[in-house]
C-alpha cells in the first residue's frame, strides 16, 4: 500500500495550515499515495492559550473536519488527520488533542483523544504543561480499516509501551504517532522510542511529523524536531523525513507484520507475576 508521511511546520493560523496541508495532501495522492498520514497539532502550533483561544473551534465548526473528509473522498484516499485541536464542552474550558481517521468515502472511522500530557521541564529554559491547556483522553482506539487495523495515539503516548501492547493485543497492525515532539527530547529519544514500540509489538509504526520553527502571532515561536518515520515491524527505519519540510511516500507491506510476529510472537508470551518489594 503505497503511504506518505507529510513533515510540516505549522503556524498558529489555521485558515493558513489548511491550505497548505490540502496542497501537500493533494501531491501525495497525485504521486499514488492511498494512504496519507499528517502529524499533531495540524491546525495550529501555538504556545499561547490566548492565541487558542481565538482560533480553535468546536468540532462542528472547524474548517478542517469540514475539509479533510471531503477531500479524503475526492482523492479516494484513507487520511489520517495525526490531531488537531479543538475546543470541547468541558466546565474547565481546556481543548482536545484530537486524532481522526477518514475512510476513502469520506466516513470518519475513528476519532482518539491524546491520553497522555506533556507535563514536563526538558532544561532551565524549556517547560511544558500540555494538560493546563488540554484535557487527556481516556478512551484507547483501534480503528478498523479495510487495509489493517490501525492503533491510534498521539506523540507523549509513545513514552507508555503498555499503550501499544494493548493496541496490538486489540489486532492493531499499524500504530499511528503523529507528533510534535521537542527538539532536545527528540534528539535523545524520538527514533529509539518509535523503533522499540515496533519490536515490541511487531507493527508498522508511522510517526508524521511537525519540523523547525512555528511562526507565533502571540507568544513565543515553538520548535519541533521533526525526523518523520515510518518504521518496520523487524524495527528497520525505512523513513526518516529528517529536519525539512517535505512528502515521504514508500510501500507499506503488511506481509511484514506476520513476518515478525512468526520469528518472536512475544505478544502471545504474556505471564502473571507478582511484585516483590
Amino acid at each position: 500500500m503505497r503511504t506518505a508521511l507529510l513533515q510540516i511546520t505549522s503556524s498558529d493560523d489555521p485558515e493558513a495550515n489548511l491550505s497548505m496541508v490540502s496542497d501537500l495532501i493533494r501531491r501525495a495522492a497525485a504521486e499514488g499515495a492511498e494512504f496519507v498520514l499528517t502529524p499533531e497539532v495540524t491546525n495550529c502550533v501555538s504556545a499561547s492559550r490566548t492565541r487558542q483561544e481565538e482560533v480553535l473551534r468546536m468540532p462542528e465548526e472547524d474548517p478542517f473536519l469540514a475539509a479533510m473528509p471531503a477531500l479524503a473522498r475526492e482523492l479516494g484516499i484513507w487520511l489520517l488527520l495525526g490531531s488537531i485541536g479543538l475546543k470541547t464542552n468541558d466546565p474547565d474550558g481546556r481543548f482536545a488533542n484530537r486524532s481522526f481517521l477518514f475512510s476513502p468515502e469520506g466516513a470518519e472511522v475513528a476519532w482518539y483523544d491524546k491520553i497522555h500530557m506533556f507535563d514536563v521541564q526538558v532544561s532551565e529554559t524549556e517547560t511544558y504543561r500540555e494538560s493546563a491547556g488540554y484535557r487527556p483522553g481516556t478512551r484507547a482506539v483501534v480503528a478498523e480499516a479495510d487495509f489493517a487495523p490501525v492503533g491510534m495515539s498521539v506523540c507523549y503516548d509513545v513514552r507508555f509501551p503498555a499503550l501499544y501492547r494493548t493496541l496490538a493485543q486489540a489486532g492493531a497492525r499499524i500504530l499511528t504517532v503523529p507528533a510534535a515532539f521537542s527538539p532536545v527530547t527528540g534528539a535523545a529519544h524520538w527514533e529509539s522510542l518509535l523503533r522499540a514500540r515496533a519490536i515490541e509489538t511487531g507493527c508498522w509504526v508511522l510517526a508524521p511529523a511537525q519540523c523547525g520553527t512555528h511562526a507565533a502571532t502571540r507568544g513565543r515561536a515553538r520548535s519541533t524536531h521533526g525526523h518523520g518515520m515510518a518504521v518496520a515491524p523487524w524495527g528497520e527505519v525505512i523513513v526518516d523525513q529528517g529536519t525539512e519540510p517535505g512528502i515521504a511516500s514508500f510501500d507499506l507491506d503488511l506481509g511484514a507484520v506476520d513476518t515478525a510476529r512468526g520469528k518472536v510472537p512475544s505478544l502471545s508470551h504474556d505471564r502473571e507475576f507478582t511484585l516483590d518489594r
